[in-house]
């Protein structure tokens, strides 16, 4: 309570302020701003408030030329029921020089991006901590990569907020109508997973290995990369716009965000013992994206082939429990226009296995589709729309109601649900109980 306080007066101190307080006279190089947002849910199938969400970003630029300028964003986060993350957490998978300050179990402060942005000749740099976004798919990632995603409400928070930024030296060269991209990432953090006893902890046997009934689990520690250099990540992309349509290719080397979690059963004088060890694996990421617009529709998609994908099998004392595909996945979205003020979205994600053996747990082919309506109302103060996520294969989903409103033009108000159906084998249905009412606002100063 303490902590929501502090940020209260910190916030109506930022209200009341102005930017003539931090720039010298008659200069116009500081700039000074700040988000204020908080967030409450309400669990319907648990009878009880999941979340209660507090924050602040403050942001300031300075502009040392027209080319080339200095950005700072910060977070002061606390959270009012500690369901989301119990305790404090881990962090395991975050770099050391990555990691949030924990304030207690419920609030903590973190240094979200701070870079340089300049220009030389035709290249534009971008060095420090950021955010690199390649993809723009609906509720889903496919080509979005760059950035590993904190996963603590599963994917309902905005992906604005969900990315963990990275260190990362960006390079972009212009080449007449053609852009060229260099990423090259010396930051090793990855997805950050809830831990058991979180609301949204993974559970799906998709995603976690399943133990027989009886038998102890022993899980180790992750295995993470350790050499700044030799365990980079580096990347590239060209962006180009040809007859009509944007067009852009990309490869990108890397660990997967994704722990690959081996496997080996034991017997011990207690009984048999599953020792479950994770560590990060390399993958070579070769896709590209498109999009066209054709009157009131718009035509987009992307492609990617992974050249190793590590996947959950039933057979653990051949395999570790772990086998080794290709996989080829792409999203195609149609998104129309043709009623005022509207829009109506469907995308379908598929994904193939090229290697795949009999005992994996996922489908050889996978289906994912999404619609997504959306409304403006009152000279687009007033917003309504509803996105829909359904796996074909398991059957189960994810319904996403909201309705906002802008009562000013630096603030805003929310009303939503996230309503999941399916059974505990999917990556929507292991959610099923965690059906919830959410409310919130955001002020901007």
């Amino acid at each position: 309570m303490l902590a929501l306080a502090g940020c209260f007066i910190a916030a109506s101190a930022l209200a009341a302020g102005t930017l003539e307080d931090v720039k010298p006279a008659g200069e116009d190089r500081f700039r000074f701003s700040a988000v204020v947002e908080t967030e409450g849910a309400y669990g319907i199938a648990r009878d009880r408030a999941n979340k209660l969400e507090f924050l602040i970003d403050p942001q300031l630029e300075y502009r040392f030329s027209e080319d080339t300028r200095f950005t700072a964003i910060a977070r002061l986060y606390a959270e009012g029921f500690d369901h989301l993350e119990p305790g404090q957490p881990g962090q395991r998978e975050i770099a050391s020089n990555s990691r949030r300050v924990l304030l207690g179990d419920r609030t903590d402060m973190e240094l979200r991006e701070l870079y340089l942005s300049t220009q030389l000749g035709k290249a534009h740099l971008t060095l420090g901590k950021q955010q690199v976004v390649w993809g723009k798919a609906d509720g889903l990632k496919l080509l979005d990569v760059i950035n590993p995603q904190n996963f603590r409400e599963f994917i309902l928070d905005n992906f604005d907020d969900s990315r963990i930024p990275l260190w990362t030296v960006n390079a972009e060269l212009s080449l007449g109508k053609s852009n060229l991209q260099f990423l090259w990432i010396p930051d090793r953090t990855y997805h950050l997973l809830p831990e058991s006893g979180a609301t949204f902890a993974f559970t799906s046997p998709l995603v976690v290995p399943q133990a027989p009934p009886g038998v102890a689990v022993d899980l180790r520690p992750i295995e993470r990369p350790k050499n700044i250099l030799t365990d980079s990540d580096v990347g590239m992309r060209l962006s180009t716009f040809w007859h009509g349509w944007d067009l852009t290719f990309n490869y990108f080397y890397h660990y997967a965000d994704f722990p690959v979690f081996f496997q080996s059963l034991s017997l011990a004088p207690s009984g048999a013992v599953v020792t479950v060890s994770p560590r990060y694996e390399r993958n070579h990421l070769f896709g590209g994206s498109f999009s066209n617009a054709f009157g009131d529709l718009t035509v987009r998609g992307e492609v990617v082939y992974n050249t190793d994908r590590f996947l959950l099998t039933r057979n653990r004392p051949d395999s570790g429990g772990v086998t080794k595909s290709g996989e080829m996945s792409y999203v195609l979205g149609l998104d129309w226009f043709g009623i005022r003020d509207s829009l109506v979205s469907f995308q379908l994600f598929q994904s193939w296995l090229l290697n795949p053996t009999s005992d994996i747990v996922r489908d050889t082919s996978d289906t994912t589709t999404s619609l997504l309506t959306r409304r403006h109302f009152l000279n687009e103060t007033l917003e309504a729309e509803v996105l829909w996520l359904r796996n074909i294969n398991e059957g189960d989903g994810l319904v996403r109601p909201k309705v906002s409103y802008e009562l000013r033009d630096n603030m805003k108000v929310w009303l939503g649900f996230d309503l999941f159906h399916g059974t505990r084998n999917g990556l929507f249905g292991q959610f099923a109980q965690n059906d919830r009412l959410v409310t919130g606002m955001e002020i901007g100063f």
